[in-house]
């Protein structure tokens, strides 16, 4: 099992999630959060808002998977967010030691669904 933490860009979340659903990874959980990688100083607009600054609005998936879904889904969220520009954003794997249906207690990769 991996935890999967992408950072994207915010306005091609909807995109990610397009590609995501296209290889059956359905459970996502997504947070808008701040940050700035290289492209600090550099100004973005963002629903038509120029913005500058160290610290630019960014979307956080997380996406628990079981191993074999790995490669589909980080294909999946490239596919989705890149646009080959300076800030396309990152994408992070770890190993999840396990994962817990609070509703029925079921352990491991079952639980993850």
């Amino acid at each position: 099992m991996k935890l999967i933490i992408a950072i994207i860009q915010p306005y091609r979340l909807e995109h990610v999630k397009k590609e995501l659903y296209a290889v059956e990874v359905n459970l996502i959980t997504v947070s808008e959060v701040l940050g700035h990688g290289r492209q600090k100083g550099i100004t973005e607009v963002y629903r038509g808002v120029k913005e500058t600054g160290n610290l630019l609005r960014k979307i956080r998936l997380e996406i628990a998977v079981n191993d074999n879904f790995v490669e589909p889904t980080i294909k999946a969220i490239v596919k989705g967010a890149k646009t080959g520009n300076t800030g396309d954003g990152k994408i992070f794997v770890m190993d999840l030691q396990e994962c817990i249906r609070i509703r029925t207690e079921e352990h491991g990769s079952i639980a993850i669904g």
